[in-house]
């Protein structure tokens, strides 16, 4: 019964909107009572706008967490658990996950197992970005299919909010691929459940992020490291901490409703600049080698097959994130952050944080 709870406030808070003051009075004495006469952690004041009433979470929550399995997800359970939240993850594969859930097993491609995933859930995590080998037309086509089908699943058991994380996306430039493909998967999200949030991330600096890994092998491996062309575009990594605290409060702040955020670290960066301040607290005297911009040694699924081999990487995730590389991706604001509540780390602090939590488990060569 004590899990019905919070459930229960939040659906008494949600029609409290609506009600005059002599409404909201009514609202909070109903609040106490269901909260066993503990004083309501809020009733009614929102000033309204069009639109549904304000969704504002009241104390724990049932929360799905899809893609557990992954990086992004395996950290933010463990922030979630520690504010009392009711958790479930959901994935195909159990063996994969590495984090204490209770799971439960489907696809969100077919829309295997997604009904009974969802119900009793408040508020749902989408993390599911697939990488697997496929052209980039079936690629766009099965991540359209699994976000489609879980929204589908999401409005029939009654979740307002759905919490996405993506990437940024190219202001100028077209999108490669897999941004374009994020995109679309964010805009699926937000039509279908007007009260979710999506946030856009550039490079996630963290010991379990696969692109930092990525850069990290390449650094480790390599006698010296060519820099293409795209060393001078430029971007905002972003602190693993900052990203796992920002989707943590999206699911409670109201005016992240029906938004699409930017979540960038402070510091911008060329690549060749991340790359360089890498090297530096690897403390390896690494050349870093620019190529012209005419240079092109070899066609791109060659380049990227050769570079995967090098960081010991699957080239189908390689691929997609030398693609990604074409052009600046910058925020559109700095609003993310502040309207989430979430202070930045700076970007050499992010890159020693990964680096010392990465060597606890396993040895750097470079270090």
């Amino acid at each position: 019964m004590k899990a019905d709870v919070p459930r229960g406030l939040n659906v008494v808070f949600r029609k409290s909107q609506e009600l005059s003051a002599e409404g909201r009075n009514a609202c909070k004495s109903s609040l106490s009572m269901a909260a066993d006469r503990k004083p309501a952690a809020f009733c009614g004041g929102f000033r309204r706008t069009s639109g549904p009433a304000p969704l504002v979470m009241l104390s724990a929550m049932r929360i799905l967490v899809t893609g557990v399995s992954g990086f992004v997800g395996a950290r933010l359970v463990p922030r979630l658990a520690r504010e009392g939240h009711e958790l479930r993850g959901f994935t195909r594969d159990p063996g994969r996950v590495a984090v204490d859930v209770p799971l439960a097993v489907g696809d969100a491609v077919s829309g295997a197992g997604l009904e009974r995933a969802l119900e009793g859930i408040d508020v749902a995590y989408y993390l599911i970005h697939s990488m697997e080998p496929a052209s980039d037309a079936d690629f766009g086509a099965r991540e359209r299919a699994a976000a489609e089908r879980f929204a589908a699943a999401a409005q029939r058991a009654g979740i307002q909010r759905v919490v996405y994380l993506g990437g940024l996306v190219p202001r100028v430039a077209p999108a490669s691929p897999h941004l374009a493909s994020r995109l679309a998967v964010e805009r699926i999200l937000l039509d279908a459940l007007p009260d979710s949030t999506a946030l856009r991330a550039s490079i996630v600096i963290g010991a379990g992020s696969r692109s930092f890994r990525f850069l990290v092998r390449l650094i480790e491996r390599l006698p010296l490291v060519a820099l293409p062309a795209w060393r001078v575009n430029r971007t905002q990594p972003v602190d693993e901490r900052d990203v796992v605290e920002a989707l943590a409060r999206a699911a409670t702040v109201s005016a992240a409703a029906g938004r699409s955020l930017d979540v960038a670290g402070p510091d911008v960066v060329s690549y060749g600049e991340l790359i360089e301040r890498i090297r530096d607290a690897l403390v390896v005297g690494r050349p870093l080698v620019p190529l012209g911009r005419a240079t092109a040694l070899s066609p791109a699924r060659v380049t990227s097959a050769v570079v995967a081999a090098i960081a010991g990487e699957r080239p189908e995730l390689v691929g997609p994130l030398m693609a990604g590389l074409s052009g600046d991706l910058l925020p559109r604001d700095d609003a993310g952050a502040e309207l989430l509540g979430v202070r930045l780390h700076r970007l050499d602090a992010a890159i020693e944080h990964a680096l010392r939590e990465w060597e606890r488990s396993e040895p750097l060569a470079a270090r």
